[in-house]
């Protein structure tokens, strides 16, 4: 990278000395390149800066941005035009960043003389993984107990200050560092892209990931929480080696094609920059005010709404009978899932609860696991009109039962339903029986719950229970 004295020298002078300084930049990593402050603005007409061009959109094209961030490690040569670049890294190897202040005289006066803190992340390109992100690197966790997916080296970084990694948070690292002075910051990558991939076909096309950085200035009480600038690149890392190979096998196939063809992939650039882009975002748990998790209908199916928690949506889970997937889903808000594609719960959840699954997020019903019929005795007596002279009795008689519909097949959750019906407290039923021959009663347990045929009619008794206010009912 070249770097520029602001001193009033000649246009000669200044070209050349970008050229000798970007010279020494590709030849010695960590060497010391100069002091003071540096600008990038004489240097983003350089050939290796044009393919950052094609990948601004066009209200960006020529906004200089306050910071800009250079990965050394060169670019695929067999990215097509205007698709963004894509880094190979191998698994371990230290890479330079270089943290390079690129604002206007007077731009951001805030900060000059200040530290700044940029947090690095690695993260998934891909959205499917990005649902996921939580369970895949617990996996990775699992799998690699006491390693980290991404690591400072800090005895080759330079200009950094306070480098702290998070044990919980194994893809992200932080530090201080100050924009007038000469920052380099060296990180590792040590997870490999084919660790993340489906083995149905061997496992041999790994995922790419995205190195973001985020950059952060101090608010009024001195804390890093104002965003300045973020911005992020394309990488797949490879086991160590791999990615010089892959680079290699890259140029040899590019070789191999017809100078037309060539003309529609990039050339490959010695150095990566991280392009514009959104800030990561910090997802905050914790709300003040509890706002509906889920919108309740006479259903007994409630659809989960965008503004659902992630406590909300485990609820909504465990009530769908989608518990074997809470852990799967710990930390997904009811915006996250249903985000979640078709194609994209089958591949978490497997075919036949992926599908259920989708079904319930878009406010499809499900059909329960079993459905009775109930009529209170004492309103079919009511409603029994006698029969008109030239009348059938048959066609006079009218029934009015209620449907109820249960998941979990257990005696408490009949009671449940029940005593909505009734408009009564749970609590106020104490027993539940069923008449069986004879005349007896047989106390409703779970298991006899689960023998019930589906689409079975009861009528119901009420018994007032003379030890207590509650209710006994029986099904007849």
């Amino acid at each position: 990278m070249a770097w520029a004295l602001k001193l009033p020298l000649t246009d000669e002078v200044i070209e050349s000395g970008l050229v000798q300084d970007f010279d020494a930049s590709l030849s010695g990593i960590g060497q010391e390149l100069g002091a003071g402050a540096y600008s990038m603005s004489d240097v983003l007409a350089l050939p290796i800066f044009k393919q950052e061009e094609s990948n601004l959109p066009p209200e960006t094209e020529n906004k200089i941005l306050p910071f800009q961030y250079v990965l050394c490690a060169p670019t695929s040569p067999a990215i097509k035009l205007h698709d963004e670049t894509l880094t190979y890294l191998n698994q371990g190897q230290s890479y330079e960043i270089r943290m390079l202040d690129n604002r206007k005289i007077g731009e951001l006066p805030e900060i000059t003389g200040k530290m700044v803190k940029s947090i690095i992340r690695v993260v998934f390109h891909d959205r499917r993984l990005q649902y996921t992100e939580h369970q895949q690197l617990e996996g990775w966790r699992w799998n690699r107990p006491g390693d980290r997916i991404l690591d400072l080296d800090i005895p080759m970084s330079v200009g950094i200050i306070d480098p702290r990694a998070n044990p919980t948070q194994l893809n992200t690292v932080e530090f201080l560092w100050d924009p007038s002075k000469r920052t380099s910051v060296f990180i590792q990558v040590h997870c490999i892209s084919t660790e993340f991939t489906m083995r149905k076909h061997g496992g041999e096309k790994g995922v790419p990931f995205r190195i973001q950085i985020d950059t952060f200035k101090e608010n009024e009480s001195e804390e890093y929480t104002e965003h300045v600038h973020s911005a992020s690149c394309q990488v797949k890392v490879f086991k160590p080696k791999g990615a010089d190979r892959k680079q290699k096998t890259d140029r040899e196939k590019m070789e191999k094609r017809a100078p037309q063809e060539k003309e529609k992939y990039q050339p490959s650039y010695e150095t990566t920059i991280l392009t514009e882009c959104s800030p990561w975002p910090e997802v905050t748990y914790v709300s003040n005010s509890p706002s509906p998790g889920f919108n309740s209908t006479h259903n007994s199916f409630p659809n989960l709404l965008p503004t659902a928690t992630p406590q909300d949506a485990q609820q909504w889970l465990h009530r769908n009978r989608f518990s074997p997937f809470c852990r799967l889903f710990t930390n997904f808000s009811g915006a996250d899932l249903l985000k979640l594609t078709r194609e994209d719960v089958i591949q978490i959840c497997g075919p036949a609860d992926g599908i259920r699954l989708f079904n319930a997020l878009k406010g499809r019903v499900v059909c329960p696991r079993l459905t009775i019929y109930v009529c209170q005795e004492s309103q079919q007596a009511r409603e029994h009109q006698p029969k008109h002279e030239n009348g059938d009795a048959a066609a006079n008689t009218f029934f009015v039962y209620h449907a109820i519909y249960l998941e979990e097949l257990a005696a408490s959750e009949l009671a449940e339903k029940l005593a909505q019906l009734f408009n009564i407290s749970p609590r106020q039923i104490n027993q539940i029986f069923k008449q069986g021959p004879t005349g007896i009663h047989v106390l409703v347990s779970d298991e006899m719950i689960q023998n019930f045929q589906d689409e079975v009619c009861f009528v119901l008794d009420t018994m007032k229970d003379n030890t207590s206010d509650g209710y006994h009912i029986i099904l007849k």
